[in-house]
């Protein structure tokens, strides 16, 4: 747990966390306005100052979320997130490590690194804007799109089945699985929390609508066929109705999937009682065996 959350929070004003930021410049009624609003409302109520938290992003719309917020911002690679997460996490656990992309971004070129982040257990919050579409790009198919979906390359539907991401998670081994819309701000904010405050590794997927291209998966389209898991006394402990949950085609859940508790990475490799890398001086440090291994 990062050092923001070793005592009891007290909430922050939420208007720090507009401080030091860039102007917005995604298309008016983007979904990701309410990912973006409902992390400053999370992280106010939770205490965590910008200097206490690490935003790792990736490429496409969702990318550009941390420099539109105050904190310590690492824009990535594409496909990148988890591993640069991984770095910072380990570098220095008195952050709190939260990665924000999109399902281009984690779930087709970055889709490889999720189980293993899922099995290594790290203390990191992962949020991922899904708009089922290549927004950035055109409005493409993307690896979430359903099938039949129709773009400028495929105009004739999407014939490719899309991934599961909770599934892939759930199968992996996560400790924590949820999955959000982000009109719904209370219930998003409280899901956020919880992933925030998770001792492992959290997945929150966010239905994110892209209002420029996806003309099918609309806001109207969500509050439609979507539902909260709670509503149907789902145990978020009990893996099975989880992976049923995830599974479900003809209605998407929405809340916490599972959770439960299992040693973090950080607690079980060698040394997680010394002191932090980021911390060690740099004076000193005998470089050599780096530089005739890499340079």
């Amino acid at each position: 747990m990062s050092q923001a959350l070793r005592q009891p929070p007290e909430k922050i004003d939420v208007k720090i966390y507009e401080e030091h930021s860039s102007p917005v410049w995604w298309c008016a009624g983007c979904g990701d306005f309410g990912v973006l609003k409902a992390l400053k409302i999370a992280l106010s109520e939770l205490g965590i100052a910008p200097q206490d938290l690490a935003l790792v992003t990736g490429i496409g719309c969702s990318g550009k979320i941390g420099t539109y917020m105050n904190g310590n911002n690492f824009h990535g690679t594409h496909g990148r997130i988890l591993p640069i997460a991984t770095g910072v996490r380990i570098a220095n656990p008195n952050l709190t490590v939260i990665g924000l992309g999109g399902d281009g971004d984690g779930y087709a070129i970055g889709l490889g690194h999720l189980p293993h982040t899922v099995r290594r257990n790290l203390n990191i919050t992962y949020i991922v804007m899904d708009n089922q579409t290549y927004g950035l790009t055109k409005g493409q198919v993307s690896p979430t799109s359903d099938l039949t979906y129709k773009t400028s390359t495929t105009p004739e539907g999407n014939i490719e089945a899309a991934v599961n991401p909770l599934a892939i998670a759930l199968a992996a081994g996560a400790t924590f699985v949820a999955r959000a819309f982000s009109a719904n701000q209370k219930s998003q904010v409280d899901i956020m929390k919880a992933g925030i405050q998770h001792e492992g590794f959290a997945l929150i997927n966010i239905f994110s609508p892209c209002v420029t291209y996806n003309k099918v998966n609309t806001y109207k389209w969500f509050r439609e066929n979507a539902y909260e898991l709670a509503a149907e006394g789902h145990d978020p402990k009990n893996h099975k109705q989880a992976l049923e949950a995830a599974f479900r085609s003809d209605k998407l859940p929405l809340g916490i999937f599972y959770q439960i508790d299992r040693p973090t990475f950080e607690a079980a490799r060698p040394g997680a009682t010394e002191t932090p890398m980021v911390d060690l001086p740099i004076e000193g440090q005998d470089h050599t065996g780096l530089l005739k291994d890499f340079a």
